[in-house]
């Protein structure tokens, strides 16, 4: 266990299911106790973090909405008067031509995946600075870094999700706040093996095959890969690391 993490508090956005989850999981076993803000069921959640002995709040919020992460914040003051860790994990990677992408259409992707950070941390940074401590996690993606068609608005989103990480590090740094992005590949989890495959490939398992082989590691990812990155960015073990994208992805980009 990195150290720094017990009886913290952390809100992770996207953790009914997934890699939200495993990261819900992980941070209950290090000692923390656990908010999920997801707009779907996360009893499953729950019951994992209880497993660990932590202390556990599910939140119902849209954070694509000012006034939902507002309501977000209130809960979370409500029942434990703070946030030491913020995870904004939540997000969607549609697939679209960008000749057939409506401006709605990239809207909606900028919303989910990028103004939502803009929103949570707005409402959990001045608390963090006031107690002068905090740990922000970002998920970024390995695609900002790779050629992967159809995906404009979600990639442009990723890279928008690094420059904020990089940037509110630069203002935060002094107060005992760090910001950092995590960025997987395409990760095998209950989002991604109900979509669709890209062009070209018969199935995801196919497609996850296909990228294995051109990771340094041959295997896909599963979202119980991410977890000790996030442990120790989160952790004091980390105090010193702060506007840093990590690529967390088998080998995929060697940069």
């Amino acid at each position: 266990m990195a150290r720094g993490h017990k009886d913290k508090v952390a809100v992770i956005t996207g953790a009914a299911a997934g890699i939200g989850q495993a990261f819900a999981r992980r941070l209950a076993q290090d000692g923390v106790h656990i908010v999920a803000a997801d707009i779907g069921d996360a009893s499953e959640t729950g019951r994992l973090v209880k497993a660990e002995g932590r202390q556990f709040l599910a939140v119902a919020c849209d954070i694509t909405s000012p006034e939902a992460v507002a309501t977000l914040a209130q809960e979370v003051e409500r029942a434990f008067g703070r946030c030491d860790i913020l995870v904004n994990n939540a997000g969607i990677y549609p697939q679209k031509k960008f000749e057939d992408m409506t401006f709605a259409d990239w809207r909606h992707v900028m919303a989910v995946n990028l103004d939502s950070m803009f929103l949570t941390c707005s409402a959990f940074v001045p608390g963090m600075k006031q107690r002068g401590w905090g740990r922000i996690v970002n998920m970024a993606s390995s695609t900002f870094a790779t050629v992967v068609p159809d995906h404009v608005h979600y990639i442009a989103s990723k890279g928008g999700v690094i420059g904020f990480t990089r940037a509110l590090a630069t203002e935060y740094g002094n107060a005992g706040i760090t910001v950092n992005a995590i960025a997987p590949s395409l990760t095998r989890s209950q989002g991604t093996l109900s979509r669709s495959p890209r062009a070209g490939f018969n199935s995801m398992d196919s497609e996850f095959e296909a990228l294995a082989r051109r990771q340094a590691i041959h295997r896909p990812e599963v979202p119980d890969d991410l977890v000790g990155a996030l442990s120790f960015l989160t952790s004091d073990d980390a105090a010193f690391v702060t506007a840093q994208t990590l690529y967390v992805d088998g080998g995929f980009v060697r940069a």
